[in-house]
């Protein structure tokens, strides 16, 4: 759609709250159900392995979907694959809710995984559609807030749902709660989302679809396998994806030169935001998932925190994202990319001084010293994350928004594995079997230097792209070469 044609929904900051509803549900259940695993194992008798992949294979199944949903989104219209995936994902909410036994609820925690991995790039090529310029960045900026939101709403919903419902009912409401929510949303959708405009139903991709597949597999597997048993020989799995990697590229670009229907289609890695925002959401992600999780260990088995205490101790992240998403989301148009880059030193500048409260802080007085490093921490994801995925896509052709946003959605999700796997790796070595506060504190510090790595590859990245292209804010949709499907 050319600047000229597009004309603004009156409905679509009410449309923006449908859609962050529905992203609401498939974050929250991730956190929410983290507070629960305790519950769920007294009630059903599972063991570590069990309830590990009560997590696992929600984030596997959510992790592989997405560029296979942008697409059916792209061709079918998003619309309509919106209600498909919360439809599905209600009643496998449902069926989570109602298992009987462990093997039947991570089953259903499965496809629960899989029909919120097809909401989340609708979400993105939803926005894109109904907002342009200074608004887009401001709509990314109330998506921002919501992952905030919801994760720092999670082990609060869940242990109030678990109070509630006791020792019987209490997990079970954890995943009720979706239910309720999902019907909403379901009951608005047709009424605010925009009339579905596909592209046209093409020959799907399955052989990209299933090799892109098994690629996701192999590290997203490998970090979350790591997170139960901590062998290192699952880094092995990270050969055979990249080999898989090439070849689905290698595929694709065929593809794209044939004007074959590619899962992907190439020419989106010829814009010249695209390519850059996928690699700095793949370099940053790692540290900015591998930082929170170091810290519940350290809050637990180095302070003796319970779960719900040590996910109140991380919260000073999840609200300090909160407020920098939709601050930076109002700026992003005009600053561009020394934004993204500012935000990067700034997690880095709080990342260090993390490591140096968790080093010396009074133990009995860590949560509230370490809260302020983690709300700066916080704020500059927040100021990262938002721009980037506005500035990503700024070029791209809405026509083909959600697979684009299934792309980054996918590069962010593999970003979050390797840094779960390699800064849970460094801290566990740091801290050597060791117990107390002053051992987990030096794991801190280890698995801090780990994530600054990944922020200095985020940080060179961003200034390369800066040094080649200025601050490129997005530009006027009339100078952008499209990327569209052919017929």
């Amino acid at each position: 759609m050319s600047e000229s044609a597009y004309e603004p929904s009156p409905q679509r900051w009410i449309a923006l709250i449908v859609c962050c509803s529905a992203m609401f549900m498939t974050l929250l259940d991730v956190s929410v159900t983290n507070v629960a695993l305790p519950s769920i194992g007294r009630a059903t008798g599972a063991g570590p392995s069990g309830l590990q992949w009560v997590i696992s294979g929600y984030t596997l199944a959510f992790g592989m979907v997405p560029v296979l949903g942008g697409r059916l989104g792209d061709d079918h219209g998003r619309r309509r694959m919106f209600q498909v995936g919360v439809v599905g994902f209600v009643a496998t909410s449902a069926m989570s809710g109602l298992a009987p036994s462990v093997g039947l609820l991570i089953a259903a925690r499965v496809l629960q995984g899989v029909f919120g991995g097809l909401i989340n790039p609708q979400v993105s090529g939803l926005v894109q559609n109904l907002f342009r310029g200074a608004e887009r960045g401001r709509a990314f900026g109330v998506l921002g807030t919501t992952v905030g939101v919801g994760t720092a709403l999670g082990p609060i919903v869940g242990g109030t749902l678990i109070a509630l419902g006791g020792p019987d009912w209490g997990w079970r409401l954890v995943f009720f709660v979706n239910v309720p929510i999902g019907v909403l949303v379901i009951a608005l959708a047709r009424r605010l989302l925009p009339a579905d405009q596909p592209s046209g139903k093409h020959r799907l991709d399955v052989l990209g679809a299933l090799n892109l597949g098994a690629a996701t597999f192999c590290v997203l597997f490998a970090a979350v396998q790591y997170d139960a048993v901590h062998d290192a020989r699952l880094a092995w799995l990270v050969l055979p994806a990249i080999v898989l990697l090439v070849v689905f590229w290698f595929r694709e670009r065929r593809l794209t030169e044939q004007r074959a229907d590619p899962l992907v289609d190439m020419r989106l890695f010829k814009q010249r935001s695209y390519t850059p925002g996928i690699l700095l959401a793949i370099t940053f992600f790692p540290a900015q998932a591998g930082l929170p999780l170091v810290m519940a260990l350290y809050y637990q088995d180095g302070l003796g925190y319970s779960a719900l205490q040590s996910a109140l101790g991380v919260t000073a992240f999840a609200v300090g994202s909160a407020v920098g998403a939709p601050t930076a989301g109002r700026f992003v148009t005009r600053l561009g990319r020394p934004l993204v880059v500012g935000a990067a030193t700034a997690f880095g500048l709080g990342a260090a001084a993390l490591a140096l409260v968790a080093w010396h802080a009074p133990h009995t007085h860590a949560s509230l010293a370490l809260a302020l490093p983690l709300f700066v921490m916080g704020c500059a994801s927040g100021c990262l994350i938002t721009p980037n995925q506005t500035l990503t896509l700024a070029d791209v052709d809405p026509v083909v928004g959600s697979t684009a946003g299934g792309v980054l959605q996918t590069a962010q999700r593999i970003g979050l594995a390797i840094g779960q796997g390699v800064i849970g790796a460094v801290f566990f070595a740091a801290v050597g079997g060791r117990s107390g506060p002053t051992a987990y504190g030096h794991g801190v510090a280890a698995a801090v230097v780990a994530a600054l790595c990944f922020v200095a590859l985020s940080i060179v990245i961003g200034a390369g792209d800066l040094i080649r292209n200025g601050r490129r804010a997005p530009r006027r949709r009339s100078d952008v070469a499209h990327v569209t499907r052919q017929p």
